[in-house]
């Protein structure tokens, strides 16, 4: 396989969830930075810059992907965000915290397992994206390159609606 299509691909789908990610949190910017404290215990007064980091962080990430000079920060910034938010995610598990998941706006389902393998998936595509080499596919390519990592978006941004439908089926 061309490793500019791999590039490519997770190029699309990191652009996509973090740009999905960014617009949910900003449309409820007071409910998200509401919801921080209970996943990450922060000292009062923090809760809101944080969150505001989060999201100047998330939107920053597309941008610097969509711009062939910048994309390996994109990347680069893609793999911090997604660690750090991995990170979150256990440390609550592990402290018993069973907090909302906010990633894509307001959800009333509460981090788990799931949510660490989602973001150990897209970390994984992140560093892939990031070691793959420069450069873009063919035109056709870059179209089934854009559509696999649209259509993967998808599903990652629905992961929550889609494992409660097949729960709810059984």
């Amino acid at each position: 396989m061309d490793m500019e299509f791999v590039r490519a691909l997770c190029a699309a789908l990191i652009i996509l969830v973090f740009a999905a990610s960014a617009v949910s949190k900003l449309r409820d910017l007071r409910g998200f930075a509401g919801s921080v404290p209970a996943l990450v215990p922060v000292r009062p007064g923090l809760a809101r810059p944080l969150a505001v980091g989060v999201v100047a962080a998330e939107t920053a990430v597309p941008v610097l992907l969509a711009i062939p000079p910048t994309a390996r920060y994109g990347f680069a910034l893609a793999c911090v965000l997604l660690a750090a938010f991995t990170a979150a995610v256990a440390a609550a598990l592990r402290g018993g915290r069973r907090a909302p998941c906010r990633c894509f706006g307001a959800s009333g389902v509460p981090v788990g397992r799931r949510h660490l393998i989602r973001n150990g998936a897209l970390l994984v595509t992140a560093v892939l994206g990031a070691l793959a080499p420069q450069g873009f596919p063919p035109p056709a390519g870059l179209a089934v390159a854009g559509a696999a990592g649209l259509a993967g978006a998808v599903l990652v941004i629905s992961l929550d609606d889609i494992v409660d439908l097949f729960a709810r089926s059984h």
